[in-house]
């Protein structure tokens, strides 16, 4: 089928076009037409209309939108069921992951109940599941243990402190700060999303978020490591917390308690096996079997039967409340203790929303708005706050599972809530038994998918070794500094990559596709044909500051004219020139003052020869400076090293002061030749336009390339192609006008092609252009300044070059 595909041809005939005319044929807008003046814009900010008005309503409640349009016959019954199966996975995960924040699991049922209510107003997706998280829990619980560690709530005896903690006082006084942090983190983001900064998560890259959600599984294995051995070990904060956290583990492993790793043990083995199976019969089930709302339960009734606590000793949830806790105002005075955690927690929690949105967003054909999700999860977590609730956001598991059975709109969000609502309210006293090894275990056992993100390391081995810096880097920093500054550490070094990337971009030379206007890298394409005459210069990055200078060296290797040295030394035989002309006039002078001599002499011959001291003193003094003047030139030929470049006049100097120069180039050069051309040189300049010139042009066939070591320049023009500039500020505008002028010393033209509308009004405002740079030099294809080069200075000058479009005012494909 491949074989036999035939391709579609086109021709297109047209002139030859530069960015003057092509702004004159295309009637391009003025900088003020597209951009209007601030006054302008704050009046149509401020500007209120109907529909305006309307438009504004509906995307801060999006409610207001879809609530109407909601047909109860079509999606009443699927978000029913979805919210249901949702509502059953938040309990036993709103209890267990509160333990990760260190804090009463009850609380971890409120952050189930309240933010999701806020988010089914204000969120703009219809799959997402709001609540608890494992990566936010456990960077709760590192702000909950760093501001209130135990020793801090030692129960006293007196005068005596006792090793015994005071729990209830611990608990509620981490509350506290889990409710002050939440409520922080959420006002960052309704300000970030106010101002228009939803693309701040676009800064949190795949490989980035995902290696640190795997660093964060592993701070959240550590954190339960208590709960499955049964062991108190000391509580630890700041970097390498987690080592010594493990390390602490460890030594108490030989106290383990026995009947809590029991309990831990067969928990996780009865979950292991019951997704196993639930995974095996899912196709055929139209829900999937609530796993661990079952081991909860089936927990709770041998804990309560069998007297666990007190017959073994196993740490149970305890007292759980019945009913709605009253909102409180947040401690204000914690703010500036936790603003950098509350940062992280809004950062991560928004990058996680909303890539799951896009997900699903995009699976079913609708739009999430990344500026709304901001705000709606800030709200969530503002209103949470002040309920008691942490930081929340969107669970893949639970997401998965809501879309999976049938999910339509929110209101599977809300069937969700009310089943958490009515537990909160009945049931919750009915889990007072519930061992939290178990819930530990559950923890375990859900981390499984992040742990099967290692295999990521493998996939970007393969594909981009940078991307796999960026997930071993965070991954370790995550690891050894703590989840907030383990962040900002992979951020910092995300950017630097980006950087990094654009300060080594690929340079290339560009080579002709023969029958095609195409241009391609001829170092990577075997077909591809340079140009004779023009070399085409092509960056992967745009230009700027950090890049500027290296642009320029890669230029100067690609062409293979250096031409620093090259306008050093043609500006040193300039001045070599300068004096041969001077010493030639004065040549000149001096021979004619002896022909009028010789003149008086003829006539005083038939008189008495008359001796006179001044005119002989004058004659002898005139052939000494013509033997100095002879000898000066000999020894700055063997003083002379132009090694590289050798610059020779080949037109005589015109009355402006201009004349041609032929560029050489090569290695040490043989002196005798040197000296040989010295002298034609130095000979006398009255005749340096008429013979001498055909002379010289001869001579310099005849000349050794062997000798010299050299070869003559072939390059008339530089195309720079700026096609993947899509900006160019101060610095690189400036390198771009040396760029022009340093090489038009040498007679070498440049020419820009492809330049976006954008960079050539940056252009403009940074007085790049003038009488020499105009913007005939820019022009809209590389191919248009192929075409213009090769009339201009180069197309007779090739005839064995045979290009596959004419080179005629117009362009034929």
């Amino acid at each position: 089928m491949d074989s036999t595909r035939r391709f579609g041809k086109y021709r297109v005939e047209r002139e030859v076009l530069d960015e003057q005319r092509l702004e004159e044929i295309t009637q391009r807008k003025t900088y003020s037409d597209t951009h209007p003046s601030l006054t302008e814009r704050l009046k149509d900010s401020f500007r209120c209309t109907v529909p305006r008005l309307k438009h504004s309503v509906m995307s801060s409640l999006p409610l207001l939108y879809w609530l109407p349009k909601y047909s109860i016959w079509d999606y009443g019954m699927p978000d029913l069921i979805s919210g249901i199966s949702v509502g059953i996975m938040h309990l036993p995960q709103g209890m267990a992951y509160a333990l990760l924040a260190s804090l009463p699991p009850v609380f971890g049922l409120y952050t189930s109940l309240y933010p999701a209510f806020i988010y089914i107003f204000f969120g703009t997706s219809r799959h997402i599941s709001i609540g608890t998280f494992t990566v936010l829990s456990i960077m709760v619980g590192s702000v909950t243990e760093r501001l209130a560690p135990d020793v801090d709530f030692f129960k006293t005896n007196g005068t005596n402190i006792t090793a015994e903690v005071d729990i209830t006082a611990r608990d509620s006084y981490r509350v506290q700060v889990a409710a002050a942090t939440t409520v922080l983190g959420g006002l960052i983001q309704v300000a970030l999303g106010l101002v228009k900064f939803g693309f701040v998560g676009t800064y949190l890259s795949e490989p980035l978020v995902r290696a640190y959600t795997t660093a964060a599984a592993a701070h959240a294995v550590v954190a339960q490591l208590k709960y499955i051995f049964g062991v108190s070990p000391t509580r630890f904060s700041g970097p390498l917390s987690l080592v010594y956290t493990l390390k602490d583990v460890c030594s108490l492993l030989p106290h383990t308690h026995l009947p809590t790793l029991v309990v831990s043990v067969v928990s996780m083995v009865f979950l292991i096996a019951a997704k196993e199976l639930n995974s095996f019969l899912s196709p055929k089930l139209p829900v999937p079997i609530p796993v661990e709302l079952i081991t909860i339960v089936a927990g709770t009734l041998i804990s309560s039967h069998a007297y666990l606590n007190s017959n073994y000793t196993i740490s149970v949830v305890g007292e759980i409340p019945s009913g709605l806790s009253s909102p409180t105002v947040p401690d204000v005075s914690l703010f500036g203790e936790v603003i950098g955690d509350a940062f992280a927690l809004a950062i991560v929690g928004y990058a996680i929303s909303i890539s799951l949105g896009k997900t699903f967003a995009l699976k079913h054909g609708y739009k999430v708005d990344s500026n709304q999700e901001l705000v709606a999860l800030g709200l969530s977590n503002t209103v949470g706050g002040f309920f008691q609730c942490y930081s929340v956001c969107p669970s893949m598991s639970r997401s998965l599972i809501q879309e999976t059975t049938g999910g339509k709109t929110q209101m599977a969000g809300v069937a969700s809530a009310l089943v958490v609502l009515v537990t909160i309210l009945k049931l919750g006293p009915l889990f007072q038994e519930l061992p939290k090894a178990i819930l530990a275990a559950i923890v375990f056992v859900n981390l499984k998918g992040m742990f099967k993100q290692y295999s990521d390391i493998v996939t970007l081995w393969k594909s981009s070794k940078i991307d796999l810096m960026v997930w071993l880097v965070t991954w370790v920093s995550t690891l050894l500094f703590n989840l907030d500054l383990g962040l900002a550490a992979s951020i910092m070094f995300a950017l630097l990559t980006v950087i990094f990337r654009t300060q080594l971009p690929t340079y290339s030379v560009l080579g002709n596709v023969p029958g095609t206007e195409l241009y391609v890298d001829i170092e990577t394409h075997r077909e591809a044909r340079e140009i004779p005459g023009v070399t085409i210069f092509r960056s992967s990055a745009t230009v700027y500051f950090a890049n500027a200078e290296l642009y320029l060296e890669a230029l100067k290797e690609k062409s293979g004219l250096d031409i620093s040295k090259m306008i050093i030394y043609k500006r040193r035989q300039e001045a070599k020139q300068r004096c041969r002309e001077r010493r030639a006039e004065r040549r000149a002078k001096r021979q004619a003052k002896r022909e009028r001599r010789a003149q008086r002499a003829a006539k005083q011959l038939s008189a008495v020869p008359v001796f006179s001291v001044e005119e002989e003193a004058g004659r002898w003094g005139d052939t000494c400076m013509d033997r100095d003047v002879t000898d000066k030139e000999e020894q700055g030929c063997t003083e002379r090293k132009n090694g590289t470049v050798f610059v020779i006049p080949i037109t005589p100097r015109t009355p402006d002061g201009q004349c041609r120069w032929e560029y050489l180039k090569g290695g040490d050069p043989d002196c005798t030749s040197l000296g040989w051309m010295s002298e034609m040189q130095d000979g006398d300049t009255a005749t340096l336009g008429s013979s001498s010139e055909d002379t010289l042009s001869r001579d310099l066939e005849r000349v050794s390339l062997g000798s010299l070591g050299k070869w003559t320049w072939d390059i008339h023009s530089i195309i720079i192609d700026l096609s993947t500039a899509n900006f160019i500020d101060t610095v690189a505008i400036k390198t771009m006008k040396n760029i022009f002028q340093d090489f038009s010393e040498i007679d070498v033209d440049i020419y820009m092609a492809g330049c976006q509308a954008s960079v050539v009004e940056q252009l403009e405002r940074g007085d790049f252009f003038s009488d020499s740079i105009t913007k005939r030099r820019i022009f809209a294809s590389v191919h248009d300044a192929v075409l213009y080069c090769l009339n201009h200075r180069g197309a007779t000058s090739f005839p064995r070059y045979e290009p596959s479009v004419d080179t005629n005012s117009s362009t034929k494909l």
